[in-house]
């Protein structure tokens, strides 16, 4: 059964990037829940990552620190929701650690959104979905309008590069 169509997606509301990868579901999981093999990867080159903490429970903490090529850094914080190893990573910027509310978006985009990455095996690849929720309209238009598409399928390429070039083909 395809995993996105266990999941209620709202196409008013929701951005999506799906795709076939050439790295099993393991490696993707490595990819997403290890600050030390993140950071490489998670934002389009010339940017970079420079801080990231994961403390990978629910409630736990997801907080990156994004620099531009200019060197203004860009903090975003977050709180794990549901996860499911080498399957579903679930996370949003709406709630702090401990499931605390953001009194504000706490990213440098300036508007809440949930995150949904939903890994599942296919051939000796995965079948890799990116979902971005947002709670209206015109937050789903301002996120499409940041370049989501472009600027999450570029670090879905980055992932697989960067997994690729660590010499593990196999977790």
């Amino acid at each position: 059964m395809n995993t996105l169509s266990q999941h209620a997606i709202n196409p008013e509301l929701d951005l999506i990037l799906e795709r076939s990868v050439d790295l099993p579901p393991a490696l993707i999981w490595k990819a997403w829940t290890q600050p030390d093999h993140l950071m490489p990867w998670f934002c389009p080159a010339p940017w970079s990552v420079t801080d990231c903490e994961i403390d990978l429970r629910p409630g736990g903490s997801f907080q990156t620190t994004m620099r531009s090529p200019e060197g203004e850094e860009f903090p975003n914080a977050g709180c794990y929701l549901d996860i499911v190893e080498n399957r579903k990573l679930v996370w949003t910027d709406a709630l702090l650690p401990g499931f605390r509310p953001a009194p504000r978006p706490v990213s440098g985009s300036g508007l809440f959104f949930t995150a949904m990455i939903l890994i599942e095996s296919e051939g000796t690849g995965s079948r890799y979905t990116a979902i971005a929720m947002h709670p209206d309209e015109a937050s789903k238009k301002q996120h499409e309008e940041m370049g989501f598409h472009q600027g999450w399928s570029i670090c879905l390429d980055q992932l697989v590069a960067y997994m690729k070039s660590q010499g593990v083909n196999r977790p």
